[in-house]
């Protein structure tokens, strides 16, 4: 019986494993079939930076949803902390002049503001006891209206002088590689060590697994669920902080749908939904998924790039679909 049941569990543990490394190299397959500039490094690197700003809130998102959590507020709070930064830095001009001072203290700003409202979704979700849904549904509206109102209906730009100092924080890099993309590989492997050697990661993935179990194993559920939310909060700052350059400017459209892609990327790196299992590696490989999909559909002109979204929600509605599939499978 043993042996007739073990290889059947090994096939769909390594489909579960390799699927999306698969589904990876067969976009890129197909993307070189449709489009000769597809493997070209100008278009290579403009994705992947452009990814990037996904993928650092992706690797928090990932250790939210590993505790069985979720965060539906990211891509507003990531314009809220775009205001403030912008607003922090053009109030500093005239007493601190334009140069490198004004944006590290707006880089300071917007680390603290994504921390803060990290904590706080974590806080009304762990200790107050509301639902995570709940939470962030209300707090992306908070969000959302407050950068509106800070705009007046606007859009908040970033000083002329200021920003040409600043783009190369976007624009620059190492031997040839943008800042945003070494940054997002620089969170990414630290996420992977952190979810997988760390007591803090078994800890997030043991509460998402069976959070009264994890009671009775000594975990501090309520400060582990905090910090993964703060961990996510700080992480939106960090990915603001390399996406102001790239425009110099924020508004109440700055954000639209990164939480949506940054949730897909998660769910279809292997992620569970539900919590209890969670990989930062299977995340990464995601968002590059997601924006491969999304650079096909513009260089092959297949479909308008305003249904972007529309695509996006049925790899969620499928990634989803297929997890449970896979679980149905493992019970019997």
């Amino acid at each position: 019986m043993t042996a007739t049941t073990a290889p059947s569990s090994t096939k769909r543990f390594s489909l579960h494993v390799l699927g999306p490394l698969l589904a990876l190299i067969v976009l890129v397959a197909l993307g070189a079939w449709l489009n000769d500039n597809f493997l070209s490094y100008g278009n290579v690197t403009n994705v992947l930076a452009r990814s990037a700003f996904i993928g650092i809130i992706a690797v928090g998102m990932t250790f939210v949803i590993t505790s069985g959590g979720i965060d539906l507020s990211v891509g507003a709070m990531a314009a809220f902390i775009a205001g403030l930064m912008i607003m922090s830095m053009n109030a500093l001009i005239p007493s601190m002049g334009v140069g490198w001072p004004v944006i590290l203290v707006g880089m300071l700003v917007a680390a603290t503001a994504g921390l803060v409202a990290g904590f706080l979704n974590g806080f009304l979700t762990a200790k107050v006891g509301i639902e995570a849904f709940i939470v962030t549904l209300g707090t992306m509206g908070i969000y959302r209206s407050l950068v509106t109102w800070l705009a007046d209906g606007g859009t908040l730009s970033l000083d002329f002088d200021l920003r040409a100092i600043y783009r190369p924080v976007y624009y620059d890099g190492f031997l040839g590689i943008s800042w945003p993309i070494i940054v997002f590989a620089l969170v990414a492997i630290a996420g992977e060590i952190v979810m997988r050697q760390t007591a803090y990661g078994r800890h997030a993935a043991a509460i998402g697994a069976n959070e009264q179990v994890a009671k009775y194993s000594a975990v501090n559920v309520v400060r582990v669920r905090i910090a993964t939310y703060a961990l996510l909060g700080l992480l939106v700052g960090l990915a603001t902080i390399m996406y102001v350059p790239r425009l110099g400017s924020a508004s109440a459209s700055t954000g639209v749908l990164w939480e949506l892609e940054a949730i897909a990327a998660v769910i279809i790196g292997g992620t569970v939904l539900k919590g209890g299992y969670g990989r930062v590696w299977g995340t990464v490989v995601g968002v590059l998924i997601l924006s491969l999909i999304d650079n096909i559909l513009n260089l092959a002109s297949i479909v308008s790039p305003y249904l972007n979204g529309t695509i996006q929600g049925v790899i969620v509605i499928l990634a989803v679909v297929l997890q449970r599939e896979k679980k149905a499978a493992d019970q019997r």
